[in-house]
């Protein structure tokens, strides 16, 4: 009901208000895109306005001005980063595809919150208690939530979702503690063999293994 309502008080609104303006919007967070700060300003305070004459407001320190600033916008503004739908868009170093000159764009990469709430989905799955599942089902319980991540978040600057998969591997690594007497208490040789087994033939289990990141947290 709320995003029904909203895009009578802000779709079509927008797009009548102002016309040549991009934007976008899921359910209750959205973006604006504006040529200068003075349009900016002027669609925020008008924003702030339709909501109050429809019984809403808009959220007092989530809502703000951001400066995109990249090697073309080399203003100094003091918000240059925000997060939109698990993504966090800031400055960033970027090699260009033609002429392999670095150069910083303005794009987006998981956000710090995004990771976080990976790692405590992760915790979650209880995986190091389960000494009665194989490794097999450990991968035919997790690789699809794993690969649903990574059509997500891997989309743009892959690389950091990194620490995600270690601190899977290094889950892992401490299930294999639990399940092998052999390993019980010995944390280093626990890496070691997990790490065998992404290394191994069993790479296949697990998508972030056949991408060859082996490593732990």
């Amino acid at each position: 009901m709320s995003n029904l309502f909203l895009h009578y008080v802000f779709d079509i609104w927008m797009g009548r208000t102002f016309p040549t303006n991009l934007w976008c919007r899921y359910a209750d967070d959205g973006l604006v895109h504006c040529r200068n700060e003075n349009e900016a300003k002027l669609i925020k305070a008008k924003i702030i306005e339709r909501f109050e004459e429809c019984k809403l407001e808009i959220h007092p320190t989530k809502t703000s001005i951001v400066y995109c600033k990249d090697d073309k916008r080399t203003g100094a503004y003091p918000i240059t980063k925000f997060d939109f739908l698990g993504y966090t868009f800031r400055p960033r170093k970027s090699r260009n595809s033609k002429t392999s000159k670095l150069f910083t764009g303005f794009s987006p990469a998981v956000s710090t919150l995004a990771k976080v709430n990976m790692r405590q989905t992760i915790r979650r799955l209880g995986i190091r208690q389960h000494t009665d599942l194989e490794l097999q089902d450990i991968s035919d319980k997790c690789e699809p939530i794993l690969r649903g991540w990574h059509n997500y978040y891997g989309r743009y600057y892959a690389s950091e979702m990194t620490a995600v998969y270690k601190h899977f591997n290094a889950t892992l690594a401490m299930w294999a503690m639990q399940k092998y007497r052999k390993l019980n208490g010995r944390k280093i040789a626990a890496t070691i063999f997990v790490e065998k087994l992404a290394k191994g033939q069993t790479q296949n289990l697990f998508g972030h293994w056949k991408r060859g990141i082996y490593g732990f947290v």
